[in-house]
């Protein structure tokens, strides 16, 4: 992963090109989707995305030292970063539910089990009445708000979607597959599911209504494949393309995890600023490697830049979840806000619906406030659409290194 300066963009791949012999270079516009997944999987191949001055190189292990050191000595080259791969599993919580806990590398079946019935009984919380509207849209206050998220574009990089669910059918406004031999076709769920949340409709076939933004309309860019997995650079090109489509919001619910001092991602840092400043906010998931109160890991990344926000999950009860990470970093490793992500209700694959938690979950909830923030706000700068977010959160009593500016409120 190659960030470039925007203004000397060709220096810097003239210079990679000389000193570490990169593979030819593939322009791509953001607006284009034919032949990315096969460009980025093609081993011969080099891909720029132009607009975001940034490049997906191929280089030979015996050229890597040299690529490293060209791109410190080389002004035009801002920052070199491998790419890496982010993953999606699915693991089984006590009383069988289905339950989605992303991104996740090993079975943690045991570690939940652990969770006592009385804990489990106090992480539900207060009963609320989910006949009409779930808990979740009830703690964020969507049922008391006139707004619907008309005229804004949500993104949703992830698993794709389930385009002939009846829920979502006539809500999808475009859609990508950055995953070379899949269509935007969700074989996994977890897309699905996050769409749901952020854009699902007001009256839903079955069941209480799930949806923030009623009325948005949805950018559904796979990233990820079937099997819950994707790389950094699919997700980069399912940035270009959302960003050049004209979303307002990109919710992503992915990441990797990382180590304690860890920094954070310069090329994530540097596209997320540019997205700022073309008017688009992107909100991600902070991770669910902890197992409160014994670990508490760091948000992951990309949550843990400083322009992306990192969104936290909350129980029914308002406590932070068991799993969700916490800002241990500095420099961007903060938490942001916090949301439900605990037995989350909504669209599931075959037109039906499923519970699932994780910090994936509480993100595409904050994805939807931004929607109807943007309604209410035509012109505001994505900037001002995040001030507003944050100082309309409702303050929790938990330290701000696990929830943040507080609970998401809806406008």
């Amino acid at each position: 992963m190659v960030l470039l300066d925007p203004s000397n963009q060709e220096s810097g791949l003239n210079a990679l090109r000389s000193a570490a012999d990169i593979a030819p270079v593939e322009r791509v516009s953001g607006a284009e989707t034919t032949n990315v997944a096969e460009l980025l999987e093609n081993p011969n191949a080099s891909v720029h995305f132009e607009e975001l001055a940034a490049a997906v190189v191929e280089v030979r292990a015996d050229q890597r030292h040299a690529l490293v050191t060209t791109a410190e000595a080389d002004p035009s080259i801002i920052a070199a970063e491998p790419e890496r791969m982010v993953y999606a599993s699915v693991i089984t919580a006590p009383q069988q539910a289905p339950t989605e806990f992303f991104p996740a590398h090993r079975s943690d079946e045991e570690t939940v089990e652990r969770h006592t019935k009385a804990e489990m009984a106090i992480a539900q919380g207060p009963a609320l009445d989910e006949q009409q509207w779930t808990w979740g849209l009830q703690a964020i206050r969507a049922n008391l708000s006139s707004l619907t998220g008309r005229g804004v574009k949500i993104a949703v990089l992830d698993t794709g979607v389930d385009t002939d669910h009846p829920d979502l059918v006539g809500k999808i406004e475009d859609t990508a597959s950055f995953v070379l031999g899949e269509t935007v076709e969700d074989g996994h769920g977890h897309g699905t599911h996050c769409i749901g949340t952020a854009a699902g409709p007001a009256s839903p076939q079955q069941g209480p209504r799930y949806a923030v933004a009623t009325e948005a309309r949805v950018l559904a860019g796979k990233v990820l494949s079937n099997a819950g997995s994707g790389t950094d650079g699919q997700i980069l090109a399912g940035m270009a393309w959302a960003i050049a489509r004209g979303a307002r919001v990109i919710s992503m619910s992915l990441g990797a995890p990382v180590e304690p001092g860890e920094l954070f991602p310069q090329t994530y840092e540097q596209l997320a600023q540019h997205a700022l400043q073309q008017g688009t906010l992107i909100v991600a998931a902070a991770g669910n490697e902890s197992r409160r109160p014994q670990s508490i890991r760091p948000v992951g990344r990309p949550a843990n830049c400083p322009s992306i926000l990192a969104v936290a999950s909350l129980d029914q009860s308002l406590t932070t979840s068991f799993f969700s990470c916490s800002a241990i970093n500095g420099a961007g490793g903060e938490i942001n806000i916090a949301a439900p992500g605990r037995d989350v209700h909504s669209a599931a694959l075959g037109g039906g619906y499923k519970s699932m938690s994780g910090t994936s979950m509480a993100t595409p909830h904050v994805a939807g406030v931004v929607a109807l923030l943007a309604e209410a706000n035509p012109n505001a700068s994505a900037d001002g659409l995040k001030a507003s977010l944050l100082s309309a959160a409702f303050p929790l009593t938990q330290p701000v290194e696990d929830v943040g500016s507080g609970l998401l409120q809806a406008p």
